[in-house]
Formats: C-alpha cells, sequence, structure tokens
C-alpha cells in the first residue's frame, strides 16, 4: 500500500497537519503529496515537468482555494483524458448544498464534510484511506472509456 501516492489539496496548514496525524495514526504510510492552491495542484497533473506515472491512488481535494478553487480543478481533471477517472474525494469544511451537488455534477467521487473534532477526523481520515487505497481499484492508465 506503501507505493499509492495521496495529492492532498489543502491550503489551510493546520488541515494539512491534520491530516498527516490523522494518516500517521492511522498507519497510512502512503506517499503524501500536496498541493497548496488549485495552481498547484493543477500543475501536478498538467504543469511542465509533471510526471504521468506519479497519478495518485486518490485525491484529497479541499474546495475553498486560493488561485483556483476546488470546483474549478475538478472541472479540469474531469475534463482530461489522462485524469478524468482518478479518484477524487472532496474534503471540504463547505456545508453549502450548491457545493455538494456541484461537486457531484462536475464527477467528485465523495463528498465529505471535515469534522472540527480530531478524533472524528482521524476516524474519517483512516476510513478514506483504508477504502480508496486499499479496497477501490482504478483503471490502468490510458485505457479508454
Amino acid at each position: 500500500m506503501e507505493d499509492k501516492i495521496i495529492l492532498l489539496v489543502e491550503d489551510n496548514p493546520d488541515d494539512i497537519v491534520l491530516t498527516e496525524r490523522a494518516l500517521k495514526k492511522a498507519n497510512v504510510l502512503n506517499k503524501l503529496v500536496i498541493a497548496h492552491d488549485g495552481v498547484e495542484a493543477l500543475d501536478y497533473f498538467f504543469g511542465p515537468g509533471s510526471d504521468s506515472n506519479a497519478k495518485p491512488q486518490v485525491i484529497l481535494l479541499d474546495l475553498k482555494l486560493p488561485r483556483v478553487d476546488g470546483l474549478e480543478v475538478l472541472r479540469r481533471l474531469r475534463a482530461d483524458e489522462s485524469t478524468k477517472r482518478l479518484p477524487v474525494v472532496v474534503l471540504t469544511s463547505s456545508k453549502e448544498e450548491k457545493d455538494m451537488v456541484s461537486s457531484y455534477n462536475l464527477g467528485a467521487n465523495s463528498y465529505v464534510r471535515k469534522p472540527v473534532n480530531f478524533t472524528q477526523f482521524a476516524d474519517a481520515v483512516r476510513q478514506l484511506g483504508l477504502y480508496w487505497l486499499l479496497l477501490n481499484e482504478i483503471p490502468p492508465a490510458g485505457r479508454g472509456r
């Protein structure tokens, strides 16, 4: 399981630390790549020097991001053949129904509201790790429709 990458797209330093702690507590040893805003997330996939072999097993995507918001990141991921099938879990504190509906309409695989309590957050991250890293299988790169 360690060879599978998790891409965390998050601008809040406290949430980054919480996610790192929660993954460690859940014994999720995967490489965690952090994009601090939507531009960094898009550069990870489409920027100069991006590695097409370094696709993450799962993307944990916040919505409220500087420069390019999470919905636009999701829109661009789903519009590109090389990234449209990657599992995207929207992990956000947004309680707005329109954000949830928009996320699913754009192809999010899951929508999880960040709990404020660390224990709840750690449990949510553990469950995300168990499902998306151990059980879920993503299609091979470059395979058709």
